[in-house]
């Protein structure tokens, strides 16, 4: 829909639309939204020398090497409202960390005008900002993200950003324009140094992170943990039965004359409330409170109401000051990383109480996903790990990082790592191999994906192809998609089973007909690779004829497929007693 048109329509006729509002507005906002809603052109290649070893065979989670924006729109089609908790730790763009908007244009300036109803002039500008760290550019890269991130929640699910202070103001209004400003939850100040730089005339030594819900009406943070601290004014002085209390004035600073009393119990002690206070509780509460032994008199005739332990409730609200002492600090994330993988090898890494108290907040069910695009040393998936270890849970992880190249003047590089990807699996590898050895009974692997372009050679093949012309096939268009050791129906059966909604992890079953082999999920049976005959499309048809193989669609890559087979593929299904849709896919 050309907007700009219709605007110049309305004015052509006198009818006047310009009126001042409230609103976000930065050059590529309007492209972030027409990216978001662009279809990926990527395909998923499942690693499978990596997915078949014994600790991933059986894994739920997931590690995707990619660009996450490609990413998020493959995980739309079969994780679209079920992920419960996001959090993601972007780039700040400080002008230092290297952030540039690099994600790549398609589209010539004619073209994206054309397509989004804008000027030539408006569509140069927006091009123009790939390989720039302006705010606009950095609004742009986060504010697709952020839309296609928003459909993967699930209604009771929240998404917590990390930011410093150079974006967390745009940050802000960004989320409040996607996530809506009544779904924010809070803006969580992390202190996350103990000292301060003497270099500057002011110190950082806090980190901001934004939590949104899908939906506030669904969504409630849980309780912190008692910790020990808060606990240690709890002790059972007079071995009273009902475990350990601590001592509650009987007075407060509120009230009036009329309340003031004075009281004698039965053991001679009398009370009255000090001057310039006045009595918390009735004079018979006071009494009750006495006869079930719940006041304690100490050896200075004082009085207090005794509060037990059992009877707080089992946690803390959160506060949003959050505290190194609680959830760590900089200085300690970079120890903690460097004791699993080494020194100098991941800087500035999120750290695993951090990580675990924002699970822990936001994650009520232990068997949830939580999601991470931007990865990076994949602290994430660890402390998914340790929570899991912690109480037996099954949370599952996905993860996601984009293949960054390091530079070789990197300590990383030096031993052995060429992409950021390789740091955050390696981290994984070493964290469960330990985590195994103190809880075996969780998951403690993952599958791999990476995703990968298709060539353009490729295109052009596939775009030439006449699905009426040849009677025999000669050209393989399922190895083309052979990405070293994964072959290309793995490549497209992986892509296709997502695509369906079956997710990334599912098993398709391989049901043999006379000498080919087709793969079933649920409903759904697939025919990928060369070979198949009329002998074998006949026991197809027969099997769902007899109820021996129950699916309502036929999912085809007719490459593969001579045109005579798949026309008699279709005339025999139009035969069944049963309602199957055939789909081929070019």
């Amino acid at each position: 829909f050309k907007l700009d048109s219709f605007k110049e329509m309305l004015k052509l006729n006198e009818i006047n639309v310009e009126k001042e509002g409230y609103e976000l507005k930065f050059l590529g906002k309007n492209y972030s939204k027409f990216q978001s809603g662009l279809e990926t052109e990527t395909v998923i290649v499942p690693d499978i020398e990596h997915n078949s070893k014994e600790e991933n065979i059986n894994s739920e989670n997931m590690y995707i090497v990619g660009d996450n924006l490609d990413a998020l729109r493959h995980l739309l089609k079969s994780y679209s409202n079920k992920i419960k908790c996001i959090y993601i730790d972007p780039p700040y763009n400080t002008g230092k960390d290297g952030f540039v908007y690099n994600d790549s244009f398609s589209f010539t300036s004619e073209i994206l005008s054309e397509k989004m109803g804008i000027d030539e002039e408006e569509a140069k500008r927006i091009i123009e900002l790939k390989g720039k760290s302006s705010h606009s550019a950095w609004l742009t890269f986060m504010y697709s993200r952020l839309l296609l991130a928003q459909s993967l929640l699930s209604n009771d699910g929240a998404i917590f950003i990390s930011i410093d202070e150079n974006e967390q103001a745009n940050l802000k209004l960004i989320c409040d324009d996607i996530f809506g400003e009544g779904n924010l939850v809070a803006d969580f100040i992390w202190n996350n140094k103990y000292t301060v730089s003497n270099d500057t005339d002011v110190s950082y030594q806090h980190e901001n992170i934004y939590c949104y819900c899908k939906n506030r009406n669904d969504f409630i943070l849980s309780l912190l943990p008692r910790t020990e601290k808060q606990n240690k004014d709890y002790k059972n002085r007079d071995n009273d039965p009902k475990g350990p209390w601590k001592p509650t004035p009987l007075h407060a600073r509120s009230g009036n004359e009329k309340s003031l009393y004075e009281i004698t119990f039965d053991n001679g002690i009398t009370w009255k409330a000090p001057t310039g206070r006045y009595p918390r509780y009735s004079k018979e509460n006071l009494q009750n409170f006495y006869k079930n032994n719940e006041l304690y008199f100490n050896k200075n005739g004082g009085v207090d109401k005794k509060t037990y332990l059992s009877e707080v409730r089992d946690g803390v609200t959160c506060g949003t000051l959050w505290s190194y002492e609680d959830v760590g600090h900089s200085h300690g994330n970079n120890e903690e990383i460097s004791e699993i993988l080494g020194k100098g090898i991941f800087n500035d890494p999120k750290g695993i109480e951090l990580l675990t108290r924002i699970i822990n907040l936001s994650v009520k069910d232990k068997t949830s996903i939580i999601l991470d695009f931007f990865s990076g040393s994949a602290t994430t998936a660890h402390a998914v790990m340790e929570l899991n270890k912690e109480d037996n849970g099954n949370r599952k992880y996905i993860m996601v990082q984009l293949p960054e190249e390091i530079k070789e003047d990197k300590v990383a590089y030096k031993e052995g790592y060429r992409t950021i990807d390789e740091i955050g699996r390696e981290r994984i590898r070493r964290a469960g191999e330990k985590i195994k050895e103190e809880n075996p009974n969780i998951d403690y692997g993952f599958k791999l994906f990476r995703l990968k372009e298709v060539e353009q050679n490729m295109i052009d093949k596939i775009i030439e192809f006449d699905p009426e012309a040849p009677t025999l096939l000669v050209k393989d268009y399922v190895e083309a998609f052979k990405y070293e050791n994964t072959s290309g129906k793995d490549t497209i059966l992986t892509t296709w089973l997502n695509e369906d909604g079956y997710g990334l992890i599912v098993k398709s079953k391989k049901v043999k007909l006379i000498n080919y082999e087709i793969d079933v999920c649920n409903n759904s049976a697939y025919i990928i690779e060369q070979g198949i005959t009329s002998e074998d499309i006949m026991k197809l048809i027969e099997m769902i004829e007899d109820n021996k193989l129950s699916i309502n669609r036929i999912v085809i890559y007719p490459y593969s497929i001579q045109f005579n087979i798949i026309h008699e593929l279709k005339n025999n299904i139009k035969q069944l007693h049963v309602d199957v849709e055939l789909i081929e896919r070019y």
